[in-house]
């Protein structure tokens, strides 16, 4: 007899899909960078993004409830930390393009 698990794999999460969603779009403005910008700017914003997902997945595989609910504050702080910071400052220097700058917003707004 086999039992069905109430357990949902991350990547069913609605939330991790959007922090993946968040981050592709990042990385297509990566993509484009040159060195310079890469190393000043790029390289940064990528990282930051990237956390947003990492520790949505990290939090969602601890046991104990403080443990999750630690790495999920972690997540949102990169969250404001990649859009507020990072994605605002881009698209400030016209590094980010205002349709990424619209998409990236909406994505981070849904997910915060």
């Amino acid at each position: 007899m086999e039992t069905k698990s109430k357990f949902i794999p991350v990547k069913e999460l609605e939330i991790y899909q959007l922090s993946r969603r968040l981050s592709s779009k990042a990385w297509s403005i990566y993509q484009r960078l040159d060195y310079h910008l890469r190393k000043n700017w790029g390289d940064q914003m990528i990282s930051s993004i990237d956390t947003v997902g990492a520790n949505i997945a990290e939090g969602y595989a601890r046991f104990h409830f403080l443990d999750r609910v630690k790495f999920y504050y972690i997540a949102r702080a990169s969250l404001s930390e990649s859009v507020e910071h990072w994605i605002d400052l881009g698209f400030e220097r016209k590094i980010v393009l205002e349709e990424e700058y619209s998409k990236i917003h909406f994505i981070a707004k849904r997910l915060h």
